[in-house]
């Protein structure tokens, strides 16, 4: 603010003393106080506007820096409500790409698997195939070689059966005692044999040593009773359906005949060997057990 202009007075020039002199210089002494009061007053409203304006400063600058202290909290605050934002969604990505490699990683291993398995099981039908091959080349070989074995059981068997059909003819036919029938008789082990493979007959092979005790053979009992090894004789006791028979002073290879109620052809008793105190031979029954009417 510019200050007042001061008033400008204008003193005449002297003049004879008179009695307006001393007005004058009242009037003059006045303006002179007038002019220091005003200039007082000024400095004064100067000092008083200069600490208004120094009190309106400082509370505008006290506003000021509450907006910008306020301001900067704000912003603090929205920094930070931006920077959690922004971790989250940074951790919201990393979870995503977490998942999504997971989900790769998942995809990968289920795809390894099933390659897995295929080539398992690839293996296992290439092992199938191989192992069905071989059995297959096996089988042929075998069966190769089972053509060869029958080839050569049924050269056997037509060799067996010539033997056998050979070793029949060959046996020794013997009329009973007690029927008109002539039988077939063995002498050894081969010929009782063949016996057994025409089928006509049961036959239980025995060997009876001589005892108070009898010895069973089949349905039967025999006792041997006396020996001769050197004339090869014997005699026996058989006992049949509660009946005991003698038969005496008996040879090698003889049929000894005698009837069951449980057949109507006799029973036939024949001894191969005769030894000290021992007989050894076979007991031969007919193969149809329908019984006799009568003993």
């Amino acid at each position: 603010m510019s200050s007042p202009q001061q008033p400008t007075y204008i003193i005449p020039s002297p003049s004879a003393p008179n009695w307006k002199m001393p007005l004058v210089a009242g009037v003059l002494v006045l303006l002179a106080a007038s002019n220091i009061f005003l200039f007082i007053q000024l400095d004064h409203l100067r000092t008083e506007n200069k600490n208004d304006m120094s009190k309106l400063t400082q509370q505008l600058n006290g506003a000021i820096e509450k907006i910008r202290i306020d301001s900067s909290e704000e912003v603090q605050r929205s920094t930070k409500r931006v920077e959690a934002l922004q971790s989250a969604l940074a951790q919201s990505r990393r979870a995503a790409q977490a998942a999504v490699g997971q989900a790769k990683v998942d995809a990968q291993k289920r795809v390894e698997d099933l390659q897995q398995k295929v080539a398992t099981e690839q293996q296992a039908q290439q092992q199938a195939i191989a192992a069905v091959k071989q059995t297959a080349d096996t089988a042929t070989t075998q069966l190769a070689s089972v053509s060869t074995d029958v080839g050569t059981v049924k050269s056997d068997v037509a060799t067996q059966k010539t033997q056998l059909e050979q070793t029949i003819a060959n046996l020794k036919r013997a009329t009973g005692e007690l029927d008109s029938h002539a039988s077939l008789i063995a002498t050894n082990a081969n010929e009782l044999k063949a016996l057994r493979e025409l089928g006509e007959r049961n036959y239980s092979e025995f060997t009876i040593t001589k005892s108070k005790k009898p010895t069973r053979v089949g349905d039967v009992t025999v006792e041997l009773r006396k020996v001769d090894a050197k004339k090869n004789r014997f005699t026996i006791l058989i006992t049949a359906d509660d009946k005991t028979v003698e038969k005496k002073d008996r040879t090698l290879n003889e049929p000894i005949q005698f009837y069951t109620l449980k057949a109507k052809q006799p029973d036939e008793i024949v001894v191969n060997q005769v030894k000290k105190d021992t007989i050894i031979g076979y007991l031969a029954t007919p193969k149809v057990q329908n019984g006799r009417a009568g003993s």
